[in-house]
C-alpha cells in the first residue's frame, strides 16, 4: 500500500489535508473495527493532538478510514495528506509536516542521503510476494522482448521511488547501467503521457498504473520480485513526532488503526475496491486489478529488512543515483512490538 496514485497531482505533492475523520459518520461503515487498546478514555492525554498521515494514493487509506471507522473512537483528530509519490512524502515527514506515511523502498535511502530527520518504523510486508506489484512495461506493439534489449532506450521513471530502484537493479541483471540507457525522470502523471504519446520507450511504475496499462495492451517486460524488486514497502514517521514519549505512544496507536484497516480491507475485497475507486475517481474494475497483488500485512522492522535496504542504498551510491553513503540502521526505529502482525488480526 504505498507509492500510487492516477490522478494529476501538483509537482510540490502535496495536495489537500481533509476535515478530521471524527467528523466522519459512522452510518458509512463496512464494519466497526473495535475499540483500539488507545481509546479515549485510556490516553485523554491525546486530545491535544492532530496527526497527520502521509497517502501516496492508490491504497484508499482515507476512504478505508471513512468505511470502517478505524478512527472514530480515537482521542485524537487524524487528517490525511496527498502526495504524488514517495520523495516528498518523505521530505514531509522529514520536515514535521506530516507525522506518518508509506512508501516504497527508495523514498528513505534519498531521503535519508539527503539528511532529512525521519525513521523507518514499521514494514508493510506483502503477503504474496510471488506477485508484483510494480513493473518495467513497454507499449502495446513494443519490439523490446528482453530488459538487455533496453540499451539505448528511454524508460520513464519517478525519480528517487521503489520503480527508480526497480529499473536500477533490472538493468544491473543484464550487465546494464543507467550511462546505458536513457533514464527520463519523471512523476507518475507526467511518465503516463509519456508512455501514452510514445515519447519514451518504456516505463517503470507501480500499479494502478501498471495494471490498468496491460489492461489497455501493455506488456511487462520485467516484474519487481525478488532478487530484483522488493515486494514490501516502510512506514516513515517524523523524527520530532518520535522523539516525544507521549506523542510516540499516540503515534503507534495511530499506525496500528492503520494496520487494522488495511487488514480488515485485505479479507473484504469488494469493500477494499470501491474504497480504491472513490478515493482515487478509477473505474472499479480498475480498482480490483490493481489490488490483485496488494496483499499487506504491518509487522515490525526485521534485520533482513535493514540489509534488503542497505544492499539498495548500496546499489544506488554504485550506480551514482547517490552521492553519499547511506547507514540504514542509523534511519530505523521501531515503533510496533516485537511479534505484532495484522495479518493475525480478527474482527466481528
Amino acid at each position: 500500500m504505498y507509492r500510487r496514485t492516477t490522478r494529476l497531482l501538483g509537482a510540490a505533492g502535496l495536495l489537500t489535508l481533509t476535515g478530521t475523520l471524527a467528523a466522519c459518520g459512522s452510518s458509512s461503515q463496512a464494519a466497526p473495527l473495535g475499540k483500539s487498546s488507545g481509546s479515549a478514555s485510556a490516553h485523554p492525554e491525546w486530545r491535544k493532538y492532530t496527526f497527520t498521515i502521509g497517502d501516496n494514493g492508490g491504497d484508499g487509506s482515507q476512504a478505508l478510514a471513512k468505511i470502517t471507522g478505524a478512527f472514530d473512537d480515537a482521542p485524537y483528530k487524524v487528517k490525511f495528506a496527498r502526495f504524488t509519490y514517495g520523495p516528498p512524502l518523505v521530505q514531509a515527514a522529514a520536515s514535521g509536516d506530516i507525522d506518518l506515511g508509506s512508501v516504497g523502498d527508495v523514498p528513505p535511502i534519498t531521503g535519508a542521503a539527503k539528511e532529512y530527520g525521519f525513521k523507518i518504523v514499521a514494514v508493510n510486508r506483502s503477503l504474496t510476494p510471488s506477485q508484483s506489484n510494480e513493473n518495467i512495461i513497454v507499449p502495446k506493439g513494443s519490439k523490446l522482448k528482453t530488459l538487455a534489449g533496453l540499451k539505448g532506450k528511454k524508460i520513464a521513471v519517478p525519480q528517487g521511488s521503489s520503480a527508480h530502484g526497480l529499473a536500477l537493479n533490472a538493468l544491473k541483471s543484464v550487465g546494464l547501467s543507467p550511462k546505458d540507457v536513457h533514464l527520463v525522470f519523471l512523476d507518475p502523471a507526467a511518465g503516463a503521457t509519456a508512455f501514452n504519446t510514445g515519447k519514451v520507450d518504456a516505463w517503470s511504475i507501480w500499479n494502478p498504473q501498471s495494471a490498468i496499462a496491460v489492461k489497455n495492451g501493455a506488456r511487462i517486460l520485467a516484474k519487481g520480485l525478488p532478487p530484483i524488486d522488493q515486494t514490501g514497502s516502510y512506514y516513515v514517521a517524523s523524527a520530532k513526532s518520535l522523539g516525544d514519549a507521549t506523542k510516540r505512544a499516540a503515534l503507534t496507536d495511530v499506525l496500528q488503526r492503520l494496520a487494522r484497516e488495511f487488514a480488515y480491507a485485505i479479507k473484504h475485497e469488494d469493500t477494499y475496491a470501491r474504497a480504491v475507486s472513490e478515493e482515487e475517481g478509477i473505474p472499479l474494475a480498475d480498482a480490483k486489478a490493481s489490488l490483485e497483488t496488494f496483499e499487506t500485512r504491518v509487522t515490525p522492522i526485521r534485520k533482513s529488512d535493514i540489509a534488503a535496504e542497505q544492499k539498495l542504498a548500496d546499489a544506488f551510491l554504485e550506480a551514482g543515483q547517490l552521492t553519499r553513503k547511506v547507514d540504514v540502521p542509523s534511519i530505523t526505529d521501531n515503533l510496533l512490538p516485537a511479534g505484532y502482525d495484522s495479518s493475525k488480526l480478527t474482527f466481528g
